[in-house]
């Protein structure tokens, strides 16, 4: 038995020393944690005596109550509440106690379900950490590396494949020969055709996605969705391999398949995508704050933003780890050939399905309950009746949608004569929404700053001394990168920021990745520029056939680029997972995810427009444009949106704000199976 901490030091020190008045009616609860967390076991009433209450704590501390953790610092500030001995308390004490005992703080306050919320000053002062993460959301992190891995396997190559015609001298399989410059190659289309092409391909896999999160959300749930999108997969995996085959290629033979095989992937990855993050988020089944006490006796608060901000740059790490499978993918055209680099990623995407299995049984799944899309719009239509156009989007505007505005107007139809069927908390989830979408509205400019237009950065590299080195094999220090820097920001620099209560917020963790992203797009225009003047065609390098062909400049000095947009990534990319998922309505998490990735298809559209400037000599400026303006941006958008990083975690429509009234009083959990279903019971 551990020992709870010395009585009368603590009623001395709290009682006397801070002058506290009691009232001559109080309490003192023992609530046990776990099992019967929540229930009141002992209800213990004194008549204003602090000798009753030692005598009663003493009595608690030399009882054989089984194995107790040690109390929280809630006995130094413990108040009087009125109550009573409940009826049916237990006989046998030593029986019927659980395993834990908190004697609650006077600051924190529990809830309906018998969890201990933290007030406001225990907000500002107590540290935050994660909550338990489960085995099952982990799994999802593999499952999420099979399927990058699977993906970036083959999209690494398409530039290539595309762009360059077979090597001379070559095996006829795209591989080129040693010791030459030359560069893997199949179908000889050019730079303008690959760029479209690749930039088709990204716009459907990440336009497809709003269809995939409205078939999880209204029909299908997030499961079953995925599982259609893994078999849509290893088809499109299956063509990409036929259609890279030696004979087909020397046949001329090879595009059909390939587009074919690229339409097929697109589809396949719009299925996955918008769902496997919100699936994830999903097992982390915590709503609002909760107060801790660590075995070292420090009170620490469970945060679902920072366990979400885990789970995030957990999963961020994984859809990285697999993307350097690209590694492999790229030494594979090389060396061996096409068919062998689009034959790998197939084999790797065998383990999806085994471990899509293997979870099925232990996920935490919601099913799909109709998406809120309409009910999203109709609170938008009403608003917009009230207000009219003029101010939307500005604090307030919404509010006139809400039931208990409209009913005091005595209004009780929507904008469409319909009643009206969502709640003010819902009013509220349109609004994050809203403003997570506006959010996602700046991302294009910062993709183009990621990376460059199109394929621009792998096509410098063809222009650069690679000595046998893959020419697109700096896409894998993007990935690399990140795999180092995710456990890096996880349990060092944002535990060390929290720690010191510095708040390193969404808003500007966003704007430091919009920021470092345009560095990377700087470093792109001068090496570019420096290739212009070393190369031998000059300002015409791309695809020059003077001497070597090539600059002398070493394609290593491109790692700067990737390094520093993997780390953008790192605080821009993860963090817009976290917003998607957490400011989403319950039934419109896949939707609002799937907006976010739709923040890549307008980029790839806007870099469409653009590919036919992708020329020499003018490659400097699609990587001097992007740089400007996305520092512009940056700047602007941390103006605009500073304010939402004093915004409280919000998840599942559940503020964790307590302290205000809210209209859902709280969420249950039960399970049918293996089947989690959200029971709301309205405030009366």
């Amino acid at each position: 038995m551990i020992k709870l901490p010395s009585v009368q030091d603590k009623l001395d020190r709290k009682f006397l020393s801070d002058n506290i008045k009691y009232q001559d009616e109080g309490k003192v609860n023992l609530m046990p944690s776990g099992v019967l967390g929540g229930i009141k076991l002992l209800d213990i009433p004194f008549n204003g005596t602090l000798s009753l209450l030692y005598c009663v704590l003493n009595f608690l501390n030399h009882s054989e109550l089984g194995t107790m953790a040690t109390t929280t610092d809630a006995l130094t500030s413990a108040p009087v509440y009125q109550t009573g001995l409940m009826a049916n308390a237990p006989d046998n004490l030593d029986a019927k106690i659980s395993s834990e005992i908190h004697v609650l703080d006077h600051d924190s306050s529990l809830d309906n379900d018998g969890v201990l919320r933290p007030t406001e000053e225990e907000k500002a002062t107590l540290r935050r950490v994660s909550g338990s993460i489960p085995w099952a959301a982990y799994m999802v992190c593999v499952i999420e590396f099979a399927e990058r891995a699977s993906y970036y396997g083959v999209q690494f190559v398409f530039s290539n494949f595309v762009q360059f015609p077979l090597p001379k001298g070559g095996n006829g399989a795209g591989a080129t020969p040693k010791g030459t410059q030359q560069t893997p190659g199949a179908l000889g289309k050019g730079l303008t055709v690959s760029s479209a092409i690749g930039l088709l391909f990204k716009f459907l896999a990440y336009t497809i996605p709003i269809f995939g999160g409205w078939l999880a959300d209204t029909k299908l749930g997030r499961f079953k969705t995925i599982c259609i999108g893994t078999v849509i997969f290893g088809i499109a995996h299956l063509v990409l391999v036929i259609g890279a085959i030696p004979s087909v290629l020397q046949a001329g033979q090879g595009m059909a398949p390939f587009i074919i095989g690229v339409l097929t992937l697109a589809l396949g990855a719009g299925m996955f995508k918008s769902n496997v993050s919100p699936m994830l988020l999903d097992q982390d089944t915590q709503k609002g704050l909760i107060v801790k006490t660590l075995p070292d006796g420090e009170r620490v608060i469970l945060d679902p933003e920072v366990t979400a901000q885990r789970l995030a740059l957990a999963f961020y790490g994984m859809i990285n780890v697999g993307a350097f499978f690209g590694l492999a993918t790229t030494y594979s055209e090389k060396l061996v050939g096409f068919w062998l680099a689009f034959g790998l990623p197939m084999i790797l995407y065998l383990l999806l399905p085994i471990l899509l299995w293997l979870i099925n049984k232990r996920l935490v799944k919601y099913p799909p309950q109709g998406s809120d899309l309409g009910r999203f719009f109709r609170v938008i239509g009403t608003a917009i009746r009230k207000n009219g156009f003029k101010g939307f989007g500005r604090e307030g505007y919404l509010d006139a949608a809400k039931p208990s505005i409209l009913a005091a107007e005595g209004v009780t139809d929507g904008h469409d004569g319909k009643q009206v069927d969502w709640t003010d908390d819902f009013v509220e989830d349109v609004k994050r929404s809203l403003e997570a979408c506006t959010i996602f509205l700046f991302f294009p400019v910062y993709i183009m700053n990621n990376g460059g237009i199109g394929n621009i950065t792998t096509s410098q590299g063809s222009a650069m001394v690679t000595n046998d080195a893959p020419n697109d094999i700096l896409n894998n220090f993007n990935a690399l990168t990140i795999i180092f820097t995710i456990p890096l920001l996880s349990y060092g620099v944002y535990p060390l920021l929290r720690r010191h209560n510095i708040h390193f917020g969404p808003i500007k963790r966003i704007t430091f990745g919009f920021l470092i992203a345009a560095v990377s797009s700087a470093i792109g225009a001068i090496t570019q520029w420096r290739i212009y003047e070393t190369s031998p065609c000059g300002y015409y390098a791309t695809g020059c056939e003077i001497g070597t062909g090539v600059a002398p400049i070493s394609i290593w000095w491109q790692i700067p680029q990737w390094a520093i947009g993997g780390i953008s990534e790192c605080f821009c990319n993860v963090t817009a997972l976290e917003l998607a998922y957490s400011r989403a309505p319950a039934n419109m998490k896949g939707i609002i995810t799937s907006m976010y990735l739709f923040a890549t298809a307008l980029s790839a559209a806007i870099q469409q427009a653009c590919t036919a400037s992708l020329v020499d000599p003018y490659l400097i400026w699609p990587y001097v444009a992007p740089a400007v303006l996305g520092t512009l941006l940056a700047i602007w958008f941390y103006f605009l949106y500073r304010h939402l990083d004093n915004d409280e975690y919000v998840r599942g429509g559940v503020a964790d704000n307590l302290g205000e009234e809210p209209s859902v009083d709280r969420v249950q959990s039960s399970r049918s199976g293996d089947v989690t279903k959200e029971v709301r019971e309205e405030k009366v």
